[in-house]
C-alpha cells in the first residue's frame, strides 16, 4: 500500500473531524476523574470504542500479581472499582506494532474561586479549551484516540497491532502502564502522549520526593535561651537544598536539556514544625522534590542530597552533632531515554513534517512520565502530546484547540508510517 495516498486521505478526514475531536475531549474532561475515581470516564471511553467498532479490554488490577514486578509501586489506595482500559486494533499482518499510552486520572482542581470557569465544564474560549486535565493529559488521550479513529474511518487497517492504553493512578504511580504491559499489551514501539508542547521528546527526566527530619531542643517559654529551635535549624536545611540546586545546574549536563532548570527542579515544598505556640519546637519536617536527569539513579541522588546537606550544616555546632535525617520517601521515578537516531523517534520526526509541513523541536521532557516504565520494560518510546507543560497541575488549566488537531494529524501519520496500512474499504 502506498502510504502517501493513505496519509493524504487521513489528513483530509481529520480536517472534517475537528468538531468531533474537540467534542470528545470536552466529554472526557467533563467527567471528573480525580485519581481514585476513574471508573466513570473509563466506562465512557469504552462505550465510544464499542460504538466505533473498536475492541477493548477492561479489567481491575490485581495488586498481588502487580507487586511481583520490581517496577511496581505500592498503591496508596485500593484498585477496586478503578478499571484499566486498553483499546485494541489487531493488524492485518506484516507491520510493526504500536502503543499509544496515556493516563486518564487528574489531580484535584482545588477551590472553584481559583478558576475562571468551572474546572469540569470544558469551556472553549478564544481558541483555548479550559478544564482540569486539558493539558495533563486528556488532550493527549483524545488525540491518539481520534487519530486511530481517523485511520479506521478512512477505510484503512494497520499492518501491525495498535494498543491504546488508558491507564489509571498515574498521578501517584506508574502501576497502570505496568499493569497494561504485564497483561500483554506490549509493542515494538510506543508514543507516550503526555504534554510535550508538540515537541518530539526522546527522553524524560526523573523525579524523587524526599523527607528531612531536623532535631531541635524544646524549652519553656520562660527559658527560651535553653532551647534550640528546629525551625531555625530547619532553615539551614532549606538553604542547603537551594544551594545544591544551584550547584547541580552548573554541573549536570545533558544534550536534550540545554536549559536544565525545569528538569533538575529541586526545592522544599513542605516545612512543618512545632506543636504549641508557647514552646520552642524540637522537631521540623521538610519535604521536597528533586529532579533527575536521564542516567541518574534514585540511590545516587538521595546519597548526593544527604551528603550535601550534612556537609553544609557542619558549620553549625548543634547540627554537626545532630545531623538531619535525610531519606527518600514517596514518589521515586528515574529518568529514561532512547537515542534520537532510533526509528521510533525518527519516524515521529518525519511524520510531524509530513503532517504539518515544518520540522519539530527535539528536546527532553521535563518531569516524570510513564515513558520510563515503557522503556524499562524494553519498549522504545518517545513522548509527544498537545498539552503544554506550563499548564500541568495549574489553575485555569488549558490546551490550545489548534494544538490538539495538530497532534491528531501527527499521531495518525505516525501510525501509518510506523505500522503500515492496508485499505479494506469503508
Amino acid at each position: 500500500m502506498n502510504n502517501n495516498e493513505a496519509i493524504e486521505q487521513v489528513l483530509q478526514r481529520i480536517d472534517s473531524m475537528k468538531n468531533e475531536i474537540i467534542r470528545f475531549l470536552q466529554d472526557i474532561i467533563k467527567i471528573p476523574s480525580v485519581t481514585g475515581q476513574e471508573k466513570e470516564v473509563q466506562e465512557f471511553i469504552a462505550s465510544k470504542l464499542k460504538e466505533w467498532g473498536i475492541r477493548y479490554d477492561m479489567w481491575e488490577i490485581n495488586e498481588d500479581e502487580l507487586l511481583k514486578n520490581p517496577l511496581a509501586e505500592r498503591p496508596k489506595t485500593s484498585y477496586k472499582n478503578r478499571p484499566m482500559l486498553v483499546g485494541i486494533v489487531k493488524g492485518v499482518g506484516g507491520g510493526r506494532s504500536l502503543i499509544f499510552n496515556g493516563h486518564i486520572d487528574v489531580i484535584p482542581p482545588g477551590p472553584r474561586e481559583a478558576w475562571r470557569y468551572d474546572p469540569f465544564s470544558a469551556v472553549v474560549s478564544n481558541g483555548y479549551l479550559y478544564g482540569r486535565g486539558a493539558s495533563d493529559m486528556k488532550s493527549g488521550v483524545a488525540a491518539y484516540t481520534m487519530a486511530v479513529k481517523a485511520v479506521l474511518d478512512s477505510g484503512y487497517m494497520p499492518a501491525g497491532d495498535v494498543y491504546m492504553h488508558y491507564v489509571i493512578d498515574e498521578e501517584f504511580t506508574s502501576n497502570g502502564t505496568l499493569a497494561a504491559l504485564m497483561r500483554g499489551y506490549s509493542a515494538d514501539g510506543a508514543v507516550n502522549a503526555e504534554a510535550s508542547d508538540l515537541e518530539v521528546q526522546p527522553s524524560v527526566s526523573g523525579s524523587m520526593w524526599f523527607t528531612v527530619e531536623v532535631k531541635g531542643k524544646t524549652a519553656s517559654m520562660s527559658r527560651i535561651w535553653e532551647g534550640v529551635s528546629a525551625i531555625e535549624k530547619g532553615y539551614k536545611v532549606f538553604e542547603a537544598v537551594r544551594e545544591l540546586y544551584n550547584m547541580r545546574l552548573k554541573t549536570k549536563k545533558h544534550p536534550l536539556y540545554p536549559d536544565p532548570r525545569g528538569a533538575l527542579a529541586l526545592f522544599i515544598g513542605v516545612f512543618s514544625a512545632g506543636t504549641y505556640p508557647s514552646a520552642v519546637p524540637d522537631k521540623a519536617i521538610l519535604k521536597g522534590r528533586m529532579g533527575l536527569l536521564p542516567g541518574e539513579s534514585v540511590e545516587s541522588a538521595i546519597r548526593e542530597l544527604r551528603n550535601f546537606i550534612h556537609d553544609y550544616v557542619k558549620g553549625d555546632d548543634w547540627l554537626r552533632n545532630n545531623l538531619p535525617e535525610v531519606k527518600q520517601e514517596g514518589y521515586a521515578g528515574e529518568g529514561a531515554e532512547v537515542p534520537v537516531e532510533h526509528p521510533i523517534v525518527q519516524t515521529l520526526v518525519n511524520s510531524y513534517y509530513r503532517a504539518l509541513g515544518v520540522k519539530p523541536i527535539i528536546r527532553g521532557h521535563e518531569g516524570a512520565t510513564d515513558m520510563r516504565v515503557l522503556i524499562k520494560m524494553g519498549i522504545p518510546t518517545v513522548c509527544f502530546g498537545p498539552g503544554t507543560i506550563t499548564q500541568m497541575h495549574a489553575n485555569n488549566e488549558w490546551v490550545r484547540v489548534e494544538d490538539v488537531i495538530k497532534a491528531v494529524k501527527v499521531m495518525a501519520v505516525h501510525l501509518i508510517e510506523w505500522s503500515g496500512v492496508e485499505y479494506v474499504g469503508k
